[in-house]
């Protein structure tokens, strides 16, 4: 674990060559209306679409946000009744498809890795990658800023199996709940309700949405190994729409396309839902190798099973597959399905 290091948030912003590329694109969407940016409704997807708007009204492009509530906005209960986080995507989808929007912008951690992208449409940019880390916030007036300080049968919530599961592999005499619901409101009902001692949430979201002030501790990968496509913006549209396709790419940010690659290929050999206790990390090494590490928990962290490899970047959706297959090789399937041998 490592105590918080307050960082400067460096806001993406176009390349030397992508901007003078722009210039052309200016011309070419001169006489269209305003691009629509299809997004979820909730303030850290709205944060997310204001954040590419940006960067194209930069470009000259004139961009309009159209948010779209999801019937996983509306969903009460566990996303895993209602099939998961691909939830967030359908109606979004539907609303590219039918062309009432443009593009749309995406978490890439909430795209599920079991099913294909709409027929015709690509993910045709990421943004560059923001923290991948997994924070503690603690309630106010709490006596603890540590993990490792919290006694025994301390309540923790979260969102995510994934770390539910990391929680109690790491502190298994810790109670973890299941917590949903935007992250604003998870956080009032922490101080509100008392019934939590603190949350776990992912510090990217929270600097998106200007709460990251209440983070008293990054909890390093190495223990809480993030959501394959952590700390990602995903850019998808129709391939059809070749100009829009073009500008768009120069958004794209290539050691991020390369980590996606890799993470969402192991997820996608694993065929993992966003809601299965799945976690994945690419970086690079210092000496320019691309390494993967992939984990598979039982829901309660009793079990799990774990692989990192290391391959050249351009490999890394093979990297992906070769990691999946180890994690499959080791039993990961039966504790996806939850009957680990």
């Amino acid at each position: 674990m490592s105590t918080l290091v307050p960082t400067t948030h460096t806001r993406t912003a176009l390349a030397p060559t992508a901007a003078a590329a722009a210039e052309y694109f200016t011309e070419v969407f001169a006489d269209r209306p305003a691009l629509r940016l299809g997004t979820r409704s909730s303030p850290m997807a709205l944060a997310q679409a204001h954040l590419v708007r940006d960067l194209l009204q930069e470009a000259g492009v004139q961009v309009r946000i159209v948010p779209i509530e999801t019937s996983g906005d509306r969903w009460a209960g566990d996303l895993a009744e209602l099939g998961g986080k691909g939830q967030f995507m359908k109606e979004i989808d539907r609303h590219l498809l039918l062309g009432a929007v443009d593009f749309a912008v995406h978490a890439v951690k909430d795209i599920p890795g079991d099913v294909p992208l709409s027929k015709g449409t690509t993910l045709v940019a990421y943004l560059p990658r923001e923290e991948v880390e997994d924070v503690l916030v603690v309630r106010e007036g709490s006596a603890y800023t540590r993990l490792e300080e919290m006694p025994p049968g301390t309540r923790i919530g979260t969102s995510a199996v994934r770390r539910k599961a990391q929680l109690l592999k790491y502190r298994p005499d810790l109670h973890v709940d299941r917590i949903r619901g935007l992250v604003g409101h998870r956080i009032a009902r922490l101080d509100s309700e008392k019934r939590w001692e603190a949350l776990v949430l992912n510090m990217a979201g929270l600097r998106r949405i200007r709460m990251e002030h209440r983070a008293v501790q990054v909890i390093r990968p190495e223990v809480m190994c993030p959501a394959v496509g952590s700390g990602v913006i995903g850019i998808q549209c129709k391939t059809g729409d070749t100009d829009l396709v073009e500008l768009l790419r120069l958004l794209d940010d290539a050691d991020t396309r390369t980590w996606v690659s890799a993470e969402r290929t192991m997820l996608h050999g694993l065929q993992g839902r966003c809601n299965s206790p799945i976690a994945g990390h690419a970086t690079f090494t210092a000496d320019g190798q691309l390494s993967l590490r992939g984990m598979v928990f039982s829901r309660e962290g009793g079990t799990f099973v774990y692989s990192q490899e290391w391959d050249r970047p351009e490999n890394a959706a093979e990297l992906g597959a070769w990691v999946a297959a180890n994690l499959l090789r080791k039993g990961a399937r039966g504790i996806i399905a939850g009957n680990p041998q």
